[in-house]
C-alpha cells in the first residue's frame, strides 16, 4: 500500500475545487473521513437511530452496542486500564472545560495555581481562568522559547506547592512541536501534582499510550483523527473521577432522583447527561481502526513516517528561505520534535489573503489566530497562515503548497 492509496480511501480527496485537485491541508482544524466512517455513521443513521441505553426495542440495542464499543476501541486505541475512565464528550474543549469545572470545585481553593503554557489553544486557557476566577485562584504561565520548545528547567521551578494542576498541549496547534510532557508528567509527579494534557493535535501524530505517559487526565476530538465532528474523549483516571462532582445534570448521569436529593450513576455514565451524539461516537471506532491501521501495518507505517520527515525537512527549508517569510516553531535543531505542520507570516502580506488565493488553486490551508492569541501576541503577530498535513498528504502535495505559496506571494508582492 502506498500514500496515494490511503489518499483513495477519503470521498472528498477525489474532488475538484475551481477546476484544480484539491490538496487539503488545514488538517490542523479537522481531518477529512474515510469510507469506512462514512459508511458506519450512514447504515446507523438509517437503521439504528434509537436512543442509547434507555429502552429495550432493537434499534436502541443497536445503537448502545455500537456506542459501547466505540468506547472500548477507545480504551483500547490509548491503552486506558478501565473503559470507566473513558467519558465520551463533544469535543476537546468540551472535555477540558468538564475537567476545569469540576475538578476545580472539587480541589481548587483560593491561592492555589493551575500552570498552562503559554503555547495553549484558547480551550485549555480560557476554562482554566474561569475555575481560577471562581476558586480564587492563579494562573501561571510557563513561557516557550524563540524556537517553540519548552524549558524543563524553568518549568521545575515554577513547579512549587502552590500549583494544584498543570494543563499542557500535547503538540501546539500553531508551532507544531511535540512537547516533551512524559518528563513534565513525572516531574510534576513528583510533587503530587495531577497533569492534563490537550491531545487534540497528539492523538494524530503521536502514538498515545495513557499508562506509559501515566498523565492523570487525556483529551482529543474525534473530528482531528478520521471521526465525525461533536465528538470528543476525556481519560481520567478513577481517583479523580470519583472525587469530581458532576459537569451536568439530567438524563442518564443519575441513579435515584428526588426532591430531596440525588444519587449519581456510576463511571462513565456520571459524567456523560443528556442524549449523547451517539451516532458519531460508534464512529469513532472504524476511525480509531483506520489510524491504528495506518500504524500498525510495518511497512506503511516506515512509509508515512519517511514521508512525514520528509515534508517537515523541505518545507521548513524552503519557508526559511523564502524572503519576508518567519516560521513559527522550528522546534530541535535536527527537527525530531516537530510535525508537518507550519505556521508562517509574511512581511507586509496579510495571510488571509495568501489563503483566499491560494484556495483559488486548489490548496486549502487556515489563517488566523488560530485560537491561540495570547501565543501569537509574544510572537508579535496578529496573524498566521497555517498549512497541516496527514498520513494522506504525500510529497506532490508538499510541493504544490510550496509552489503555489510562491506565486501567491508573487501576485501580492508585485
Amino acid at each position: 500500500m502506498y500514500i496515494s492509496d490511503v489518499k483513495n480511501m477519503f470521498p472528498a480527496l477525489k474532488r475538484q475545487v475551481y477546476g484544480k485537485r484539491l490538496v487539503y491541508l488545514d488538517n490542523a482544524a479537522t481531518s477529512q473521513k474515510p469510507e469506512s466512517v462514512l459508511a458506519l455513521y450512514d447504515e446507523l443513521s438509517r437503521k439504528s437511530n434509537g436512543n442509547i441505553h434507555r429502552a429495550m426495542h432493537l434499534l436502541s440495542n443497536e445503537a448502545t452496542t455500537a456506542y459501547e464499543a466505540a468506547r472500548d476501541r477507545v480504551a483500547s486505541f490509548i491503552n486506558a486500564p478501565a473503559r470507566e475512565e473513558v467519558i465520551f464528550t463533544s469535543g476537546a474543549t468540551a472535555a477540558i472545560n468538564l475537567v476545569a469545572s469540576s475538578f476545580g470545585r472539587a480541589f481548587l481553593k483560593s491561592g492555589d495555581k493551575v500552570m498552562v503554557t503559554e503555547a495553549e489553544h484558547h480551550s485549555n486557557i480560557v476554562p482554566w481562568q474561569l475555575a481560577c476566577k471562581y476558586a480564587g485562584a492563579e494562573l501561571a504561565v510557563l513561557p516557550v522559547s524563540e524556537r517553540g520548545e519548552i524549558d524543563l528547567g524553568i518549568y521545575e521551578e515554577m513547579l512549587d506547592e502552590g500549583v494544584k494542576i498543570v494543563a499542557a498541549a500535547h503538540i501546539s496547534n500553531v508551532l507544531g512541536v511535540v512537547n516533551p510532557v512524559k518528563e513534565m508528567v513525572r516531574m510534576a509527579h513528583e510533587r503530587s501534582i495531577p497533569v492534563l494534557i490537550d491531545g487534540a493535535q497528539g492523538i494524530v501524530h503521536s502514538k498515545v499510550d495513557v499508562r506509559d505517559l501515566d498523565c492523570d487526565f487525556y483529551v482529543f476530538s474525534g473530528h482531528k483523527i478520521y471521526a465525525p465532528t461533536g465528538t470528543g474523549i476525556l481519560y481520567g483516571k478513577r481517583k479523580y473521577l470519583d472525587i469530581m462532582p458532576p459537569y451536568m445534570g439530567g438524563g442518564d448521569m443519575v441513579g435515584t432522583v428526588s426532591f430531596r436529593g440525588t444519587t449519581y450513576a456510576e463511571l462513565p455514565l456520571k459524567f456523560e447527561a443528556g442524549t449523547p451524539n451517539f451516532t458519531a461516537q460508534a464512529c469513532l471506532l472504524p476511525a480509531l481502526d483506520f489510524a491504528d491501521m495506518l500504524r500498525s501495518d510495518e511497512e506503511l507505517g516506515a512509509m508515512i513516517s519517511s514521508v512525514e520527515k520528509e515534508i517537515v525537512e523541505y518545507v521548513s527549508e524552503g519557508l526559511e528561505q523564502m524572503e519576508g517569510v518567519t516560521l513559527f516553531g522550528r522546534g530541535a535543531e535536527d527537527r525530531s520534535n516537530k510535525i508537518p505542520l507550519f505556521s508562517i507570516s509574511v512581511d507586509g502580506v496579510h495571510p488571509s489573503d495568501i489563503a483566499q488565493i491560494m484556495d483559488k488553486m486548489g490548496i486549502a490551508l487556515r489563517s488566523g489566530m488560530m485560537c491561540a492569541e495570547p501565543l501569537l501576541t509574544a510572537l508579535g503577530v496578529t496573524s498566521v497562515l497555517r498549512a497541516s498535513f496527514l498520513p494522506y498528504n504525500d510529497m506532490e502535495d508538499a510541493r504544490t503548497f510550496m509552489t503555489g505559496l510562491q506565486k501567491a506571494l508573487d501576485m501580492l508582492k508585485n
